[in-house]
């Protein structure tokens, strides 16, 4: 089995290097990720200046690019073969309800499965990040079975494992996102020069965290497992525009 690794963390982030260890008892793992953290980077390509890509001494490869552009360059240039499936994380910190527009770690994956790749993105639900060798566990699991039992089409799974022992982790359970709360104020600062300088403000807490959604699922010990798609279209809200149009 060929498996692709990336993440937004960079390719040096222990998330990564367990992750593609872990991943190496069951295929040939190749490692393609940004030169630096790219956290927030959404799926954003790079087209305003050509990309490098340069090997570690660990023999990963690394991009002065976003997650996309790494998954991007690896499947329609860099390796030999496509990927049997993409992988994406550890990440250091949950991507749950919106999180997902701007994560980086899921936009890798979705990178994959646009390219019609089954695509997996791994999160550890803590800052903390005590329990890497958990989530590296429960992403071994998801590969295997990928291997064992493949999905008929391409899938795409926002992943969020509990930051917990393997022994307290509870089973996987299949969400939909949940929502949070706008994200709190900017944060202000005055430089050296000066100058007011801003701070992106934290994520807003969980609004929607109720059964069946993501937040519900990681609260409760248990690992999320949410298939996600690619359709923007607010399919609701069709006949209210086509109205709207006509007036």
């Amino acid at each position: 089995m060929r498996i692709l690794v990336s993440n937004d963390d960079g390719y040096f982030a222990p998330g990564i290097t367990l992750l593609a260890e872990r991943l190496g008892a069951i295929g040939e793992v190749t490692v393609v990720a940004p030169e630096r953290d790219r956290s927030g980077a959404s799926n954003s390509l790079t087209l305003d200046r050509p990309l490098s890509v340069r090997r570690a001494a660990n023999g990963f490869w690394f991009v002065n690019g976003t997650p996309t552009d790494c998954v991007h360059l690896a499947v329609t240039g860099l390796l030999q073969g496509l990927p049997d499936c993409v992988v994406s994380g550890i990440n250091h910190g949950a991507n749950m309800g919106d999180d997902t527009i701007y994560s980086g770690t899921v936009a890798a994956a979705t990178e994959g499965y646009l390219l019609g790749i089954p695509s997996l993105a791994i999160s550890l639900a803590s800052r903390s990040g005590t329990h890497f060798a958990t989530a590296a566990a429960v992403a071994l699991r998801l590969v295997e079975r990928l291997a064992r039992a493949p999905v008929p089409q391409p899938v795409l799974l926002n992943v969020n494992v509990p930051d917990l022992a393997q022994g307290a982790l509870g089973a996987e359970e299949i969400t939909r996102l949940g929502r949070r709360h706008k994200a709190e104020p900017v944060v202000k600062l005055r430089t050296p020069r000066g100058e007011t300088a801003y701070w992106i403000g934290p994520a807003g807490n969980a609004q929607d965290a109720g059964p069946g959604t993501d937040f519900h699922s990681v609260a409760a010990g248990r690992v999320s497992v949410t298939p996600l798609q690619v359709d923007l279209t607010h399919h609701g809200q069709l006949e209210l525009i086509r109205g709207w149009i006509g007036r």
